[in-house]
């Protein structure tokens, strides 16, 4: 395997107990900066340690065009194993949006000791719903593998944003992802689900479920359901825009209560 790439690119801010997040397909930490509508400063100026990383085969985290390295399961393994090189000899506090979310709920089922609260952002369609969402980036990547990268990204441009991120200028982005791989992250995530219910109502962690309402690719239904199988999670949806600015700050208390 190439040494290479088996870490994924992250950066650190602030100090105290560690606290790591991961991003949401398609994004990276350049692009989520540069959307400004997820703000998660407030989690190190509460006294933690923030460790955000690029997911494999996004951003600054080079990736092989293998469609086996973008299963969620393989994001959460990559996941702990970016917990080792951070040295960490105790549970930390996970975080995640959407892909990262996924990510983290794989990590936390497969290692449930390394974890100590988890703060869940939008979960992804899953389970029954998992499907409608499996068959969309199946088909955009049967599009880029017969025309190249550009046709699909000139349709991507034409997705307008769910309503409650209407005011925000770029979305949907462009993906912060390599034109070689761009396929096989599609039919990673394609042939990926969050982990079967059975196994995430043994995670007893301290869980908060931050959902957001009108966007279909990231449905209430599943932060619910979610919310229905910890057995100790909370769940919050935001109704309006300015709720989900507020999401660093609900996320630093909720860590550090």
């Amino acid at each position: 395997m190439n040494k290479s790439i088996d870490i994924l690119d992250h950066d650190q801010t602030g100090s105290g107990p560690l606290a790591v997040y991961g991003h949401g397909l398609f994004f990276s930490r350049a692009v989520e900066d540069g959307l400004g509508f997820m703000d998660w400063s407030p989690i190190p100026r509460a006294g933690l340690r923030l460790v955000r990383y690029d997911a494999r085969g996004h951003g600054l985290s080079p990736g092989r065009p293998d469609p086996g390295e973008y299963t969620f399961q393989r994001h959460g393994a990559n996941l702990l194993d970016l917990l080792d090189h951070l040295g960490a000899d105790r549970p930390v506090h996970g975080l995640g949006s959407s892909l990262g979310s996924a990510a983290l709920l794989w990590a936390a089922v497969t290692a449930p000791a390394r974890f100590d609260r988890l703060v869940v952002v939008v979960p992804p369609r899953a389970w029954a719903e998992r499907p409608a969402s499996a068959d969309v980036y199946r088909g955009w990547a049967d599009q880029i593998d017969r025309e190249g990268v550009a046709p699909f990204l000139n349709a991507l441009s034409g997705v307008g944003p769910p309503p409650i991120l209407a005011g925000v200028s770029g979305f949907p982005p462009v993906p912060d992802i390599a034109d070689e791989t761009l396929s096989a992250v599609l039919r990673g995530a394609a042939s990926s689900d969050l982990p079967a219910p059975e196994k995430l109502a043994d995670l007893t962690h301290p869980t908060l479920i931050l959902a957001w309402d009108t966007d279909p690719t990231h449905p209430v239904a599943t932060a619910t359901k979610l919310a229905e199988t910890l057995p100790n999670a909370r769940i919050e949806v935001a109704r309006t825009f300015s709720e989900v600015r507020g999401w660093g700050d609900r996320a630093a208390q909720f860590l550090t209560e």
